[in-house]
């Protein structure tokens, strides 16, 4: 069926999609029904655990396993001198490789050791206790070198990308004349803003298990991808894809490290494929964070150049970054800055230093977060150098289109984001001098910054069953993060079959389901939410042709356009007597169950009907598709102690169609708490003489709890856009954490008139703080 008809089925208005249903998924969590990729009891199960190198660069000069294979209940020890070879290594993720390697070296694999904590020896035993004994007796010697620390090492070699984020954006970009129009510019701004390395930190730490039924292997995975997992399974084992299954019914967070495919999945797999036996691995919480990424430290410098009114005129960016010895990755931060406000001239460049540590990965918000930490902080800046509100600045460089690449906007709804922001925050009672508030002896500040993410291009698949009995099961291999994608996707299919939603089942997880895109990028919801609406239309197609084929039905003769559907009855919308419902539809027809599949498109390529679409409803004409919003922070600062809390937050989001408004609002608060861990808390330590992380636990690894946030008051404007999919649906998950910590640190600046430009603002760094 063609996009450019999916109007026929239209849902009946006063549906389910966007009421703030419960969750689905909400029981099983609660009573431990919900299995994790952990939890699946397998007879014969063993247990995968690893040892890992101590030291950050050098060589294996010798490994001996006697003692730990000695030990009761020890099935092998695996090294690289007896595991396994591939049939193919994973490239480098910068090659964008359709399977998304999380980086190109695999451990155990060579003697070689670039990082501290390294995976060197895989000891499977058949207790979890006996397997961790005995990976501790496992006894290595190396050859060590004296490793690089990263950007803040004296002996880091500094050099330009040709490339950043995977390959998907140019070393450098550029548009204009920036360096002439900041030599002209009667007003600059200029700052370097620093970013400490963080560590995404889920509560579910990554595992995996692995069984093996003859040639055909399963994997319980806590992936955001099962498709991409198993793609990877497929080439890296030299196994066709239908040989290998990836099960992932709950996640326990992901934010982008189970984003990607890393070592212990696959190794795990060649483990319990050379025991015979079903492997489980659980990464620790100290290999969580050696094992699957991390957001790299960085460094921005931001160049602003404006008039005396405060209109921009020229953005000169540089961003300078950690990675690893083996693979080439940095965030791109400057595409939010390039396309955030109006500005003729813009360059934006990377520079990268290898050190010993792993490839650094996907982090909520990837460029995005970092970036508009840096020129959010800038504009504010700039708003101070000119006696200017912060908001009112913003306003005079809105931007009408995009200005990276002079396209309209799909839809914006910044400007109503900003008005109803301040509104709810109250930011005309704002004083507009810094250092001039307090509440006792506490500096009062109160800071704002804009949001933005873009609408990523993403494909996916879903099919529909009506069964005879009047239920439906829905079924696509998306994943749920914890979200809520179970909840939101039965409303939509609910809405779209024209049933109640106890009537509906959704399934996803596994890659036996019609292909999804992964959970990441904010591409799930409205992927996954087209996809289900477009099957449901053909199914729904496919039951009115049994009927009005029927001579003896009162649905004879009987078109699309002519219908409607509500409580699983199938009736004339011009005559609602005349109509019989799916069970009895199928009942004469003799069929048990009716299946309809569908695709849905998200972003680039889409079009809804009669919208500038060609024959075939692909659009014609390009636009620029993002979310927007606004954030408004008000904080408390000990002048003495250099303590901070927030004390109330506003955050105004417009995101297209939202379908669930309570699990919508709680991704904004998720999002919103994250950001202010970054901007307060969150900094993974290393020992620069052994490039050790010294915080790798959630004890040293601060991170925010329930007393550091106050209540929180989030609202979404009713947007509508029919360019980005069927459904009109953006994706809020990484929107939440833009702008977060530049918010944070307004609000400091206005609290106490000291501008902090590292990340994260620790008390240290504000004590004594509120003289200007």
């Amino acid at each position: 069926m063609s996009e450019s008809n999916f109007f026929d089925f239209a849902a009946p208005a006063g549906g389910v999609v966007g009421q703030p249903l419960d969750r689905i998924d909400g029981r099983a969590k609660v009573t431990g029904a919900a299995r994790y990729s952990a939890e699946y009891p397998l007879g014969g199960l063993t247990y995968g655990v690893f040892s890992t190198s101590s030291i950050a660069k050098g060589r294996i000069a010798s490994i001996d396993t006697t003692l730990a294979m000695k030990e009761p209940g020890v099935l092998a020890v695996f090294t690289h001198l007896n595991l396994p070879k591939l049939a193919k290594m994973p490239d480098s993720p910068e090659r964008n490789n359709s399977w998304s390697p999380g980086q190109s070296f695999l451990p155990l694999m060579s003697d070689e050791i670039f990082y501290s904590g390294q995976p060197v020896a895989l000891v499977v035993a058949d207790t979890f206790e006996r397997a961790t004994h005995a990976a501790s007796l496992v006894r290595v010697s190396y050859q060590a070198e004296k490793p690089v620390a990263g950007i803040v090492d004296p002996r880091a070699e500094v050099y330009e990308a040709k490339a950043v984020q995977g390959g998907r954006m140019p070393g450098r970009t550029r548009r204009g004349n920036p360096q002439a129009a900041l030599e002209q510019a009667p007003v600059r701004v200029t700052a370097t803003y620093t970013h400490a390395m963080n560590h995404h930190n889920p509560m579910e730490p990554s595992a995996t298990t692995a069984v093996w039924e003859g040639d055909r292997l399963t994997v319980y995975e806590s992936t955001q991808g099962v498709t991409m997992t198993q793609s990877a399974l497929s080439d890296m084992l030299g196994l066709p894809r239908d040989k290998v299954r990836v099960v992932t019914q709950f996640l326990g967070g992901g934010f982008g490290c189970k984003g990607s495919s890393w070592p212990h999945t696959v190794l795990t797999a060649q483990a319990a494929r050379a025991v015979g036996r079903p492997v489980k691995l659980v990464l620790t919480r100290r290999q969580m964070f050696t094992s699957v990424g991390h957001r790299e430290d960085q460094r921005q410098t931001i160049t602003l150049g404006a008039t005396k009114e405060g209109k921009l005129t020229a953005i000169l960016h540089e961003k300078t970054s950690s990675t690893s010895m083996f693979d080439e990755w940095a965030e791109s931060n400057g595409k939010v800055i390039s396309m955030l406000y109006e500005c003729p001239n813009f360059e934006t460049s990377y520079k990268i230093a290898r050190a010993n540590i792993m490839t650094s990965t996907y982090t909520r918000a990837p460029g995005e977060a970092p970036g508009t930490f840096a020129i959010e902080c800038a504009m504010d800046d700039l708003a101070y150098q000119l006696g200017i509100d912060p908001l009112e600045i913003r306003l005079r460089n809105y931007a009408e289109r995009d200005p990276s690449n002079g396209q309209p906007w799909s839809s914006k709804s910044l400007k109503q984001c900003y008005a109803r922001g301040a509104e709810l925050f109250g930011w005309s009672k704002r004083n507009p001098k810094a250092g001039a508030t307090r509440d006792g002896r506490y500096l009062v500040g109160m800071g704002m910054a804009s949001a933005t993410y873009p609408v990523h291009n993403s494909q996916g698949m879903a099919r529909v069953r009506i069964f005879s009995d009047g239920h439906a099961v829905v079924q696509s291999g998306a994943t749920d993060m914890g979200v809520g994608t179970y909840t939101v996707m039965t409303q939509v299919a609910a809405d779209a079959l024209g049933l109640p939603v106890e009537r509906v089942r959704f399934e996803l997880g596994d890659t036996t389901l019609p292909t999804a895109p992964l959970s990441g990028g904010s591409v799930t919801a409205g992927t996954v939410s087209s996809a289900i609406f477009m099957a449901a239309q053909d199914a729904k197609r496919k039951v009115l042709e049994l009927a009005s084929g029927n001579k003896t039905s009162p649905l004879f003769g009987a078109k699309p356009e002519d219908i409607t559907v509500e409580n699983g009855r199938v009736f004339l919308t011009k005559n609602p007597a005349k109509g019989e419902t799916y069970a009895t539809m199928l009942e004469h027809a003799r069929l048990t169950d009716i299946e309809g599949s569908g695709a849905g498109r998200y972003g680039g390529g889409y079009t809804s009907p009669g919208v500038n679409a060609d024959s075939k409803g692909q659009g014609t004409e390009k636009y620029s598709m993002h979310s927007f919003g606004a954030h408004f922070c008000e904080v408390h600062v000990d002048p003495e102690l250099g303590r901070v809390r927030v004390t109330r937050w506003v955050g105004v989001h417009a995101a297209g169609r939202i379908l669930n408004a309570k699990t919508a609002r709680s991704q904004v608060l998720g999002g919103a708490i994250f950001g202010i861990g970054a901007a307060l808390m969150e900094a993974t330590h290393r020992d620069p003489s052994w490039v050790r992380y010294t915080n790798a636990d959630l004890g040293d690894y601060h991170i925010p709890v329930s007393a550091d946030i106050p209540d929180m008051q989030v609202e979404f404007i009713d947007e509508h856009d029919s360019h980005i999919n069927a459904m009109g649906v953006k994706g809020i998950g990484e929107i939440a954490m833009v702008g977060v910590a530049a918010a944070v640190a307004n609000a400091i600046f206005h609290a106490t008139g000291r501008r902090v430009r590292e990340l994260p603002i620790t008390p240290e760094k504000l004590m004594g703080a509120g003289s200007v």
